[in-house]
């Protein structure tokens, strides 16, 4: 069983953050949320509407959070899972969310990115001639990062699983669990 600890925030994306905390424990795996406060977060719901040139945003469920980032110690986990949403765009200027992301990437531990999540490791310059998928807008910001964007539902680059978003969850999700597996044997 991995401990996998979910970073995510107020306006997070709903399917980004519940999907993956559903099919992890489904697996046998612990999914430990964390957030910059113990309270609930409040998820958001996007969608894509033929009436609109960009996606919608409608209010979601609140998501139980196990603990804040200052108590994270991430020595702790196994991998990391970034959902997407608004919550990576102010997330990524967290010094307690660099201090835990940079553990995953420096340790290559698995860690999965969700539509608008690479924006967190983009800004800490952990992209660098990596390859990620990303919600298709942001491509220019992960070719700026110094990324490499590809436009598919499981991008897989050594420890990093990445997706365009929630339409890509089951592909993402198989390659994530893969991912996860393969560390563990390593182990």
């Amino acid at each position: 069983m991995a401990r996998v600890l979910v970073l995510t925030g107020d306006a997070a994306e709903e399917l980004d953050s519940m999907y993956p905390v559903f099919r992890l424990r489904e697996g046998g795996h612990q999914a430990v949320v964390s957030a910059p406060t113990t309270r609930p977060v409040k998820l958001v719901v996007h969608d894509f509407e033929p009436d609109c040139d960009a996606y919608t945003e409608k209010p979601g469920h609140l998501l139980p959070v196990d603990l804040a980032f200052a108590d994270v110690a991430p020595e702790d986990y196994d991998a990391l899972v970034i959902p997407g949403g608004r919550a990576p765009e102010y997330l990524r200027t967290d010094a307690d969310v660099a201090r835990i992301v940079r553990h995953f990437f420096d340790r290559g531990l698995p860690v999965g990115t969700i539509c608008h999540g690479p924006q967190v490791p983009a800004a800490l310059g952990l992209l660098r001639g990596r390859t990620t998928a990303a919600f298709p807008p942001l491509k220019a910001d992960v070719e700026f990062a110094g990324a490499i964007f590809v436009d598919g539902p499981d991008v897989v680059d050594g420890n990093m699983v990445s997706c365009r978003g929630w339409p890509d969850l089951p592909e993402w999700s198989r390659a994530f669990m893969a991912v996860l597996e393969k560390a563990a044997l390593a182990t």
